[in-house]
Protein backbone atom coordinates (compact mmCIF):
# COMPACT_ATOMS: atom_id res chain seq x y z
CA UNK A 1 0.00 0.00 0.00
CA UNK A 2 2.93 2.25 0.83
CA UNK A 3 3.64 2.31 -3.06
CA UNK A 4 0.50 4.14 -3.71
CA UNK A 5 0.74 6.79 -1.16
CA UNK A 6 2.79 9.41 -3.09
CA UNK A 7 0.73 8.98 -6.49
CA UNK A 8 -2.63 9.31 -4.33
CA UNK A 9 -0.64 12.58 -2.38
CA UNK A 10 0.14 13.87 -5.83
CA UNK A 11 -3.18 13.28 -6.98
CA UNK A 12 -4.83 15.39 -3.88
CA UNK A 13 -2.54 18.05 -3.78
CA UNK A 14 -3.15 18.42 -7.51
CA UNK A 15 -6.83 18.49 -6.85
CA UNK A 16 -6.35 21.26 -4.43
CA UNK A 17 -4.05 23.40 -6.29
CA UNK A 18 -6.52 23.30 -9.23
CA UNK A 19 -9.70 24.38 -7.25
CA UNK A 20 -7.34 27.00 -5.63
CA UNK A 21 -6.35 28.55 -9.31
CA UNK A 22 -9.15 28.53 -10.62
CA UNK A 23 -10.89 30.30 -7.73
CA UNK A 24 -7.87 32.98 -8.02
CA UNK A 25 -8.20 33.01 -11.65
CA UNK A 26 -11.63 33.81 -12.35
CA UNK A 27 -11.54 36.34 -9.56
CA UNK A 28 -8.96 38.22 -11.13
CA UNK A 29 -9.99 37.58 -14.81
CA UNK A 30 -13.46 38.92 -13.34
CA UNK A 31 -12.14 42.51 -11.57
CA UNK A 32 -9.97 42.96 -13.98
CA UNK A 33 -12.78 43.30 -16.70
CA UNK A 34 -14.70 45.41 -14.23
CA UNK A 35 -11.57 47.52 -13.95
CA UNK A 36 -10.71 47.92 -17.42
CA UNK A 37 -14.38 48.20 -18.73
CA UNK A 38 -14.26 45.52 -20.60
CA UNK A 39 -17.13 42.61 -20.72
CA UNK A 40 -16.75 39.30 -18.40
CA UNK A 41 -17.40 37.53 -21.71
CA UNK A 42 -14.40 39.18 -23.56
CA UNK A 43 -11.91 38.58 -20.79
CA UNK A 44 -13.08 35.00 -20.90
CA UNK A 45 -12.68 35.09 -24.69
CA UNK A 46 -8.98 36.13 -24.62
CA UNK A 47 -6.88 35.98 -21.21
CA UNK A 48 -8.85 33.65 -19.28
CA UNK A 49 -9.00 31.01 -22.52
CA UNK A 50 -5.72 31.62 -23.69
CA UNK A 51 -4.06 31.42 -19.98
CA UNK A 52 -5.80 28.06 -19.64
CA UNK A 53 -4.67 26.45 -22.80
CA UNK A 54 -1.17 27.30 -21.85
CA UNK A 55 -0.85 23.46 -21.10
CA UNK A 56 -2.04 22.22 -24.57
CA UNK A 57 0.49 25.07 -26.42
CA UNK A 58 3.47 23.70 -24.07
CA UNK A 59 2.74 20.03 -25.36
CA UNK A 60 2.06 20.91 -28.73
CA UNK A 61 5.49 23.09 -29.26
CA UNK A 62 7.48 20.60 -27.40
CA UNK A 63 6.02 17.72 -29.70
CA UNK A 64 6.45 19.81 -32.69
CA UNK A 65 9.90 20.48 -32.23
CA UNK A 66 10.48 16.90 -31.29
CA UNK A 67 9.28 15.47 -34.45
CA UNK A 68 6.08 13.94 -32.60
CA UNK A 69 3.50 15.77 -34.91
CA UNK A 70 0.77 13.24 -34.45
CA UNK A 71 0.59 13.92 -30.86
CA UNK A 72 0.79 17.26 -31.33
CA UNK A 73 -2.42 17.29 -33.68
CA UNK A 74 -4.14 14.97 -31.55
CA UNK A 75 -3.51 17.07 -28.30
CA UNK A 76 -5.58 19.90 -30.26
CA UNK A 77 -8.33 18.01 -31.38
CA UNK A 78 -8.81 15.69 -28.36
CA UNK A 79 -9.03 18.89 -26.40
CA UNK A 80 -11.25 20.54 -28.21
CA UNK A 81 -13.68 17.83 -28.26
CA UNK A 82 -13.39 17.71 -24.39
CA UNK A 83 -13.57 21.55 -23.85
CA UNK A 84 -17.29 21.11 -25.63
CA UNK A 85 -18.26 18.05 -24.53
CA UNK A 86 -16.82 18.04 -21.10
CA UNK A 87 -16.08 21.36 -19.53
CA UNK A 88 -19.29 23.00 -20.73
CA UNK A 89 -21.58 20.23 -20.18
CA UNK A 90 -20.50 19.86 -16.61
CA UNK A 91 -20.42 23.77 -16.26
CA UNK A 92 -24.25 23.23 -17.71
CA UNK A 93 -25.06 20.02 -15.21
CA UNK A 94 -23.74 22.32 -12.10
CA UNK A 95 -25.78 25.47 -13.22
CA UNK A 96 -27.93 26.26 -16.57
CA UNK A 97 -25.65 28.68 -18.59
CA UNK A 98 -26.88 32.11 -20.25
CA UNK A 99 -25.61 32.76 -23.45
CA UNK A 100 -24.52 35.80 -24.67
CA UNK A 101 -26.22 37.12 -27.96
CA UNK A 102 -22.51 37.57 -28.98
CA UNK A 103 -20.83 34.41 -29.07
CA UNK A 104 -23.97 33.55 -30.95
CA UNK A 105 -23.86 36.05 -33.82
CA UNK A 106 -19.98 35.93 -33.95
CA UNK A 107 -17.46 33.82 -31.47
CA UNK A 108 -19.44 30.27 -32.21
CA UNK A 109 -19.62 30.85 -35.98
CA UNK A 110 -16.25 32.22 -35.53
CA UNK A 111 -15.14 28.55 -34.23
CA UNK A 112 -17.00 26.57 -36.72
CA UNK A 113 -15.15 28.64 -39.46
CA UNK A 114 -11.34 27.98 -37.67
CA UNK A 115 -12.67 24.20 -37.16
CA UNK A 116 -13.36 23.96 -40.57
CA UNK A 117 -10.32 25.61 -41.96
CA UNK A 118 -8.32 23.29 -39.97
CA UNK A 119 -10.07 20.33 -41.50
CA UNK A 120 -9.39 21.68 -45.32
CA UNK A 121 -5.61 22.87 -44.18
CA UNK A 122 -5.60 19.21 -42.94
CA UNK A 123 -6.48 17.46 -46.65
CA UNK A 124 -3.18 17.28 -48.21
CA UNK A 125 -2.25 15.29 -45.05
CA UNK A 126 -0.26 18.16 -43.05
CA UNK A 127 -0.09 21.49 -42.02
CA UNK A 128 3.04 23.04 -43.27
CA UNK A 129 4.73 26.80 -42.29
CA UNK A 130 2.10 28.52 -44.77
CA UNK A 131 -0.91 26.76 -42.83
CA UNK A 132 0.44 27.89 -39.65
CA UNK A 133 1.01 31.60 -40.81
CA UNK A 134 -2.46 31.93 -42.32
CA UNK A 135 -3.80 30.36 -39.09
CA UNK A 136 -1.46 32.41 -36.33
CA UNK A 137 -2.60 35.80 -38.52
CA UNK A 138 -6.09 34.41 -37.97
CA UNK A 139 -5.50 34.79 -34.19
CA UNK A 140 -4.01 38.01 -34.08
CA UNK A 141 -7.36 39.50 -36.10
CA UNK A 142 -9.47 37.72 -33.62
CA UNK A 143 -7.63 39.31 -30.66
CA UNK A 144 -7.63 42.86 -32.20
CA UNK A 145 -11.51 42.52 -32.69
CA UNK A 146 -12.76 40.65 -29.72
CA UNK A 147 -11.03 43.39 -27.41
CA UNK A 148 -12.35 46.69 -29.80
CA UNK A 149 -16.21 44.97 -30.24
CA UNK A 150 -15.88 43.88 -26.43
CA UNK A 151 -14.93 48.19 -25.54
CA UNK A 152 -17.63 49.21 -27.95
CA UNK A 153 -20.47 47.23 -26.59
CA UNK A 154 -19.35 47.93 -22.64
CA UNK A 155 -19.59 51.87 -24.15
CA UNK A 156 -22.74 51.45 -25.60
CA UNK A 157 -24.22 49.65 -22.61
CA UNK A 158 -22.82 51.93 -20.14
CA UNK A 159 -24.43 54.99 -22.12
CA UNK A 160 -27.79 53.09 -22.59
CA UNK A 161 -28.04 52.96 -18.46
CA UNK A 162 -26.92 56.35 -18.02
CA UNK A 163 -29.86 58.34 -20.64
CA UNK A 164 -32.06 55.36 -19.11
CA UNK A 165 -31.25 56.90 -15.70
CA UNK A 166 -31.27 60.51 -16.75
CA UNK A 167 -27.64 61.54 -16.23
CA UNK A 168 -27.46 62.03 -20.36
CA UNK A 169 -23.62 62.21 -21.28
CA UNK A 170 -22.65 62.94 -17.68
CA UNK A 171 -19.27 61.16 -16.66
CA UNK A 172 -19.20 59.56 -13.84
CA UNK A 173 -16.84 60.07 -11.14
CA UNK A 174 -12.71 58.37 -12.22
CA UNK A 175 -11.81 55.19 -10.81
CA UNK A 176 -8.92 55.48 -8.25
CA UNK A 177 -6.33 53.25 -7.49
CA UNK A 178 -7.30 51.74 -11.21
CA UNK A 179 -3.09 50.79 -11.77
CA UNK A 180 -2.30 49.28 -8.39
CA UNK A 181 -6.07 47.85 -8.42
CA UNK A 182 -4.94 46.18 -12.48
CA UNK A 183 -1.86 44.78 -11.24
CA UNK A 184 -3.37 43.55 -8.18
CA UNK A 185 -5.73 41.35 -10.46
CA UNK A 186 -2.96 40.67 -12.81
CA UNK A 187 -1.28 38.56 -9.92
CA UNK A 188 -4.29 37.05 -9.06
CA UNK A 189 -4.23 36.02 -12.87
CA UNK A 190 -0.97 34.61 -13.12
CA UNK A 191 -1.08 33.25 -9.64
CA UNK A 192 -4.39 31.37 -10.79
CA UNK A 193 -2.60 30.13 -13.79
CA UNK A 194 0.40 28.93 -12.29
CA UNK A 195 -1.24 26.87 -9.67
CA UNK A 196 -3.60 25.38 -12.44
CA UNK A 197 -0.29 24.40 -14.30
CA UNK A 198 1.27 22.96 -11.33
CA UNK A 199 -1.82 21.36 -10.06
CA UNK A 200 -2.82 19.80 -13.66
CA UNK A 201 0.72 18.16 -13.85
CA UNK A 202 0.51 16.53 -10.00
CA UNK A 203 -2.96 14.99 -11.11
CA UNK A 204 -1.93 14.05 -14.29
CA UNK A 205 1.83 12.12 -13.26
CA UNK A 206 0.09 11.04 -9.94
CA UNK A 207 -2.99 9.31 -12.24
CA UNK A 208 -0.85 8.08 -14.62
CA UNK A 209 1.55 5.95 -12.45
CA UNK A 210 -1.78 4.95 -10.01
CA UNK A 211 -3.20 3.30 -13.25
CA UNK A 212 0.23 1.88 -14.36
CA UNK A 213 0.06 0.19 -11.04
CA UNK A 214 -2.90 -1.32 -11.71
CA UNK A 215 -2.23 -2.57 -14.81
CA UNK A 216 -4.19 -0.32 -17.06
CA UNK A 217 -2.68 -0.27 -20.84
CA UNK A 218 -0.34 2.87 -21.97
CA UNK A 219 -3.26 3.14 -24.81
CA UNK A 220 -6.00 3.96 -22.18
CA UNK A 221 -3.66 6.13 -20.07
CA UNK A 222 -3.13 8.28 -23.15
CA UNK A 223 -6.61 8.51 -24.59
CA UNK A 224 -8.27 9.57 -21.26
CA UNK A 225 -5.72 10.66 -18.19
CA UNK A 226 -3.01 12.54 -20.81
CA UNK A 227 -5.88 14.13 -23.08
CA UNK A 228 -7.70 15.06 -20.30
CA UNK A 229 -4.86 16.62 -18.39
CA UNK A 230 -4.17 19.48 -20.81
CA UNK A 231 -7.76 20.49 -20.24
CA UNK A 232 -8.29 20.78 -16.43
CA UNK A 233 -7.62 24.17 -16.36
CA UNK A 234 -10.61 24.73 -18.67
CA UNK A 235 -12.89 22.30 -16.73
CA UNK A 236 -11.80 23.69 -13.04
CA UNK A 237 -11.93 27.34 -14.65
CA UNK A 238 -15.69 27.14 -16.28
CA UNK A 239 -16.85 25.09 -13.02
CA UNK A 240 -15.65 27.37 -10.69
CA UNK A 241 -16.92 30.31 -12.97
CA UNK A 242 -20.37 28.79 -13.33
CA UNK A 243 -20.45 27.99 -9.17
CA UNK A 244 -19.44 31.77 -9.18
CA UNK A 245 -22.14 33.17 -11.26
CA UNK A 246 -19.61 34.37 -13.71
CA UNK A 247 -20.96 32.69 -16.42
CA UNK A 248 -19.74 34.69 -19.45
CA UNK A 249 -16.06 33.69 -18.12
CA UNK A 250 -17.62 29.86 -17.93
CA UNK A 251 -18.68 30.02 -21.80
CA UNK A 252 -16.05 32.53 -23.53
CA UNK A 253 -13.26 30.38 -21.56
CA UNK A 254 -14.42 27.52 -23.81
CA UNK A 255 -15.20 29.15 -26.96
CA UNK A 256 -11.96 31.00 -26.78
CA UNK A 257 -9.68 28.19 -25.69
CA UNK A 258 -10.64 26.39 -28.74
CA UNK A 259 -10.36 29.35 -30.84
CA UNK A 260 -6.66 29.56 -29.49
CA UNK A 261 -6.35 25.80 -29.64
CA UNK A 262 -6.96 25.89 -33.25
CA UNK A 263 -5.27 29.34 -34.67
CA UNK A 264 -2.20 29.70 -32.15
CA UNK A 265 -1.59 26.18 -30.63
CA UNK A 266 -1.97 24.38 -34.27
CA UNK A 267 -0.43 27.25 -36.40
CA UNK A 268 2.85 27.99 -34.26
CA UNK A 269 2.78 24.04 -34.60
CA UNK A 270 2.83 24.13 -37.92
CA UNK A 271 5.03 26.81 -38.19
CA UNK A 272 8.12 25.36 -35.74
CA UNK A 273 7.41 21.25 -37.04
CA UNK A 274 10.71 21.10 -39.10
CA UNK A 275 8.23 18.63 -41.67
CA UNK A 276 5.01 20.41 -40.34
CA UNK A 277 2.34 19.14 -38.52
CA UNK A 278 1.54 15.29 -39.93
CA UNK A 279 -2.42 14.57 -40.12
CA UNK A 280 -2.73 10.50 -39.94
CA UNK A 281 -6.03 9.28 -42.38
CA UNK A 282 -8.03 8.01 -39.49
CA UNK A 283 -7.56 11.29 -38.04
CA UNK A 284 -8.64 13.01 -40.85
CA UNK A 285 -11.50 11.19 -41.62
CA UNK A 286 -12.80 10.49 -38.28
CA UNK A 287 -11.32 13.13 -35.20
CA UNK A 288 -11.23 16.15 -37.00
CA UNK A 289 -15.05 15.66 -38.48
CA UNK A 290 -16.24 15.19 -35.13
CA UNK A 291 -13.99 18.62 -33.96
CA UNK A 292 -16.27 20.21 -36.50
CA UNK A 293 -19.45 18.29 -35.72
CA UNK A 294 -18.60 19.38 -31.52
CA UNK A 295 -18.01 23.05 -32.83
CA UNK A 296 -21.05 23.16 -35.43
CA UNK A 297 -23.62 21.65 -32.41
CA UNK A 298 -22.95 24.54 -30.43
CA UNK A 299 -25.01 27.20 -32.21
CA UNK A 300 -28.04 25.32 -32.23
CA UNK A 301 -27.84 24.52 -28.37
CA UNK A 302 -26.86 27.93 -27.41
CA UNK A 303 -29.26 29.59 -30.26
CA UNK A 304 -32.02 27.83 -27.59
CA UNK A 305 -33.64 29.82 -25.45
CA UNK A 306 -29.55 31.62 -25.57
CA UNK A 307 -28.94 29.14 -22.58
CA UNK A 308 -27.15 25.84 -21.74
CA UNK A 309 -29.76 23.62 -19.81
CA UNK A 310 -28.51 21.04 -17.43
CA UNK A 311 -30.46 18.23 -19.33
CA UNK A 312 -27.94 19.79 -22.58
CA UNK A 313 -25.11 19.47 -20.50
CA UNK A 314 -25.72 16.01 -19.92
CA UNK A 315 -26.01 15.33 -23.46
CA UNK A 316 -22.92 16.98 -23.86
CA UNK A 317 -20.92 14.45 -21.09
CA UNK A 318 -23.00 11.45 -22.62
CA UNK A 319 -21.64 11.92 -25.81
CA UNK A 320 -18.04 12.27 -24.46
CA UNK A 321 -18.50 8.96 -23.03
CA UNK A 322 -19.53 7.45 -25.99
CA UNK A 323 -16.51 9.18 -27.93
CA UNK A 324 -13.86 7.31 -25.56
CA UNK A 325 -15.58 4.04 -25.31
CA UNK A 326 -15.44 4.26 -29.35
CA UNK A 327 -11.57 5.44 -29.57
CA UNK A 328 -11.07 2.32 -26.97
CA UNK A 329 -13.09 -0.35 -28.42
CA UNK A 330 -11.46 0.47 -31.95
CA UNK A 331 -7.93 -0.37 -30.51
CA UNK A 332 -9.26 -3.01 -28.57
CA UNK A 333 -12.81 -4.60 -29.27
CA UNK A 334 -13.23 -5.02 -33.00
CA UNK A 335 -16.18 -6.31 -32.33
CA UNK A 336 -17.64 -3.98 -29.27
CA UNK A 337 -16.33 -0.81 -32.13
CA UNK A 338 -18.72 -2.35 -34.79
CA UNK A 339 -21.91 -2.38 -32.68
CA UNK A 340 -21.27 0.86 -31.28
CA UNK A 341 -20.54 1.92 -34.80
CA UNK A 342 -23.89 0.96 -35.39
CA UNK A 343 -25.73 2.16 -32.49
CA UNK A 344 -24.50 5.79 -32.99
CA UNK A 345 -25.20 5.80 -36.81
CA UNK A 346 -28.77 4.35 -36.66
CA UNK A 347 -29.83 5.16 -33.44
CA UNK A 348 -28.44 7.87 -31.19
CA UNK A 349 -27.02 10.61 -34.16
CA UNK A 350 -30.35 11.07 -36.24
CA UNK A 351 -32.50 11.00 -32.30
CA UNK A 352 -30.11 13.87 -31.72
CA UNK A 353 -30.25 15.99 -34.88
CA UNK A 354 -34.11 15.77 -34.74
CA UNK A 355 -34.08 16.62 -30.78
CA UNK A 356 -31.95 19.49 -31.59
CA UNK A 357 -33.44 20.64 -34.76
CA UNK A 358 -37.02 20.62 -32.74
CA UNK A 359 -35.79 22.52 -30.10
CA UNK A 360 -34.35 25.24 -32.66
CA UNK A 361 -37.36 25.12 -34.68
CA UNK A 362 -39.44 25.84 -31.53
CA UNK A 363 -36.78 28.63 -30.13
CA UNK A 364 -37.01 30.35 -33.73
CA UNK A 365 -41.18 30.60 -33.68
CA UNK A 366 -41.07 31.94 -29.99
CA UNK A 367 -38.39 34.92 -31.53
Amino acid sequence: MDEYLLPSLLVAAGLGLLVAGGELLVRGAARLAAAARISSLVIGLTVVAFGTSAPEFAVTIQSSLAGRTELALGNVVGSNIFNVLVVLGLSALVAPLVVSRQLIRWDVPLMIAASLLAWLMCINGRVGRVDGAVLFACLLAYLVWSVVAGRRETERTEAAAREASGLGDVEGPAPGGTFRTAAVNLVLIVAGLALLTLGSRWLVDGSAEVARMLGVSEFIIGVTIIAVGTSLPELVTSVVASLRNERDIAVGNIVGSNMFNILGVLGVGGLVAPAGVVVPEAVFWFDLPVMVAVAGACLPIFFTGHRIDRWEGGLFFAYYVAYVAYLISRRTHPDLHEALTYVMAVYVIPITVVTVAVCVVRAWRRQ
